[in-house]
């Protein structure tokens, strides 16, 4: 196929999804920048800082009573939880958002159906088919980027728990 059948397509697509489909795209494009900065994030930024709350960690503990060593490696470990678990809960808002956006394409393209069946009565298929293909299209394009994103915005949490996780019993052990 073409660059031009594959552009007709997408113009297709967005011509039958409405304004509604819009708002997806742009919601499911911050979702996925959010989703893969998080990845970028966790490879490549969030060593650096484990190790630095490590050093910190190393420098300190010498000189801490007991009860201070706990309360440190807590707040400790709350840095890197909240560090790796930063703009999550964006994506889960996003995450929320995105179906809520194609139930409202849904209602939209009903409302366009229905004006039809009032002008024209029953008769014009043609003009219902584009409300009910508006409503498929938005509904099924929410659920869809919705869907593919929850996966990966779990599995962010858990990685995240994990670290913190490994820091603390890290931190225990040396205690």
């Amino acid at each position: 196929m073409s660059w031009a059948s594959y552009s007709d397509g997408l113009a297709t697509l967005f011509e039958q999804g409405g304004l509604i489909l819009w708002a997806i795209l742009f919601s499911s494009v911050l979702l996925w920048v959010l989703i893969i900065e998080r990845y970028w994030f966790h490879r490549s930024q969030l060593p650096g800082i484990r190790a630095g709350l490590r050093r910190e960690w190393d420098a300190q503990s010498a000189d801490l009573t007991p009860s201070l060593k706990y309360r440190r490696i807590e707040a400790l470990v709350s840095e890197i939880r909240a560090e790796s678990n930063r703009n999550i809960l964006a994506l889960q808002a996003l995450i929320s958002i995105l179906p809520l956006l194609g139930l409202l394409g849904t209602v939209s393209g009903m409302i366009k159906v229905f004006e039809v069946i009032t002008v024209f009565g029953t008769g014009n298929t043609r003009g219902m088919a584009s409300g009910i293909s508006e409503a498929l299209v938005t509904t099924m394009a929410g659920l869809f980027t919705a869907l593919s994103g929850l996966y990966f915005v779990s599995d962010l949490e858990s990685r995240g728990d994990e670290v913190a996780r490994h820091l603390e019993t890290e931190l225990v052990e040396d205690h």
